[in-house]
Order: C-alpha cells, then structure tokens, then sequence
C-alpha cells in the first residue's frame, strides 16, 4: 500500500470497471462485481488487490501469489493460481498502468498564488493555475490554464507555457516555449546559452546563443535535465517525448516525436534525432548527426556517425549491435587463448 502521507488513493472499484479501464477480457467466472481496493507486487498482494505480470521471470510468484486479480497475458493465464480473477490483455503493463492511474489520480490543481510568489505585472497568469512560495516569473511571462508551478522556480522573461503543465520545483526557464500537458521535473535547467565559442590561440570568443528551445505537448523532462536554447536555429523537444533524470541536450538538436533518453545520455549540438529513437543510459551522441526513425542507441554507446532508420548500436564508437557482439565474442576468445599459451604468467 503506497504511504497515504504522500499518496491519495480512489476506489474501490469493481473488476469490471477495471477492466474496462485496461482495455481488458475478464476471465471466465471472474465476478465483475468484486471489488479492488488497490495495486500491489504478486509477492505482497492479498484478494483486496490487483497486480500484473509483464515479465516470465515473475511466472513462479504468479502462481503462487495470493492477489485477488492479475492482469496478464492470453498466454500466461494457464498459470494462475485457483480463485484469482485475471484482466487479460497482449499489454498487461499498459492495462496496469491506467488502474494504478485511476486508483492514484493526480491531485487536480487548485488556483492559488502564494504571497512570497514574484509575479511581474506584465506578466499573464492563466485561470487555475498554482503559483507556490518563491516562485519568480518576469516580465510578458505566459501560464496556461490549470498550471502548477512548484516553489522557488524561476520563469524567465517572455517565457510561454501551455494550459496544464506542471513546472517541478527549483526549475529554471528562460528563452523557451513550453506545450500543454508537459512534465518539467524539479531542478530542471531549459533555455542556458548553448555550448558556442570560436577557438582561438589569441582566447576564446562566445558566439551569441540567439535560438529558443520549442517543448512540443505532452512532454516529460527528468530532474536536473539541461536543454540549451538555439545558437540560431532553436533547440526543438517533440511531442510526446520522454526524457529521464541527468539527461544533457545540446543547442539546435532536434528531437521527433516520442523520443526516450534515459539516465545521463547526452545529445551535443545541431544533431537531429527522428520520431521514436531511443538513447538508452549514459550513452553519447555526437554533434551534426543524424539518427533514423525508430533507432536505438544501447547503454554507453559512443555514437560518430548517422544511424540509420530502425538500427541498434552499441559499443564505442558504435556500430550495428550484432557486429559489436561478434567482436567481444572474438576478444574473449582471443583472450582465453592468450592465456592457455602462457599458463604461467
């Protein structure tokens, strides 16, 4: 059970309306009308509580869990243990997701300005919109309907931000444009000058930053992530992106639609990024690149070159994954040999 000091939860709900809420078929003798108080892992919940399995590793603890329901797989659900009601769907992670959603929903956010809150007078609040304590907002600022902005972030002159989002606490914003419906974590940096200097023996000389950042809707941004703002061009996040904690964007990348960078990758200047690629933790793509629809970078990649549309690399530089992991079988073995020759050393 999640602690109540931090979450609310709603309900109960009859099975029935959960499933409808998964997209899901209800088993044979299920009874619709049961109720579900709450979401809990298979090794902990009991017939008040509903759970999932999305992952053949669980299937031991699925048969022998004491939930009163599950939603799972067509091709899971021979074994289930007796008496549990199963929520079958081909996308039992999703059909959670939506329950543990509808049990926890979002506080619905209150108007509010709090009285430390600095708000220029030219600026443009929206109706319903939370301002909290230490809030800074300049001047020609734009909050969208229904806004949270937590405390002590800073919303910079000019600044736009659409109907519904919800700017975490101590963010930072300023040369930017941001959608409806997007999450911007606590800590969260949007709009720095980017990374531009002419090198030079004689000293380095900064080259004016004079781009936005555009956050399309409906996107998330991890705590302490930096996007920098354009050096002409902008700086474009597309919608329905998801960017994880520690994530570095460069001026001028572009990002397509639904984009996934987790944990501490990288993105540097002017590379583009099309719809759907993914850049898995700590991994690193260079400037002026592109990557290809539906890419994907494995974990610490070094990325130099283009990846094509639909391609997995890995390793540094990367390469095609397959061709990586012919090498490291080839280094181990070579390895291994080494080894046998020289027994003794």
């Amino acid at each position: 059970m999640a602690d109540s000091r931090f979450f609310t939860r709603a309900g109960p709900f009859r099975l029935g309306e959960l499933a409808g809420i998964a997209g899901a078929e209800l088993s044979a003798g299920a009874d619709p009308d049961a109720e579900i108080s709450d979401v809990a892992p298979l090794e902990t919940a009991d017939r008040h509580e509903i759970s999932f399995l999305d992952n053949r590793r669980y299937l031991e603890a699925f048969a022998s869990s004491r939930a009163g329901a599950c939603v799972v797989m067509p091709k899971h659900a021979d074994r289930a243990p007796h008496g549990m009601a199963l929520l079958i769907t081909d996308k039992p992670y999703r059909g959670y997701a939506r329950i543990a959603s509808s049990l926890y929903p979002e506080a619905p956010v209150t108007q509010s300005r709090h009285e430390s809150a600095s708000v220029d007078p030219a600026a443009i609040v929206g109706p319903g919109s939370f301002i909290a304590a230490g809030v800074s907002i300049g001047a020609a600022a734009e909050i969208g309907a229904a806004c949270r902005i937590e405390a002590n972030a800073v919303i910079g002159d000019g600044v736009v931000i659409g109907d519904g989002t919800h700017i975490g606490a101590n963010a930072s914003l300023s040369h930017c444009i941001i959608g409806r419906g997007c999450e911007v974590h606590a800590g969260v940096c949007i709009g720095n000058r980017g990374f531009g200097f002419a090198m030079d023996p004689e000293g380095f000389v900064d080259v004016p930053q004079l781009g936005r950042v555009i956050v399309e809707d409906n996107v998330e941004i991890g705590a302490n992530s930096t996007i920098d703002r354009g050096a002409g061009p902008d700086t474009i996040i597309g919608a329905g992106c998801k960017i994880d904690n520690l994530v570095q964007i460069g001026h001028n990348v572009q990002l397509g639609r639904g984009c996934v960078l987790v944990a501490q990758s990288g993105v540097a200047g002017s590379t583009r990024l099309e719809d759907f690629v993914v850049v898995a933790a700590q991994a690193g793509v260079t400037g002026h690149l592109t990557i290809g629809k539906g890419a994907q970078l494995a974990a610490q990649s070094g990325v130099m070159r283009d990846v094509p549309p639909g391609q997995a690399v890995c390793g540094s530089p990367a390469m095609p994954i397959r061709e990586f992991m012919r090498l490291a079988s080839t280094w181990k073995r070579q390895g291994k040999a080494k080894v046998k020759d020289k027994p003794n050393e």
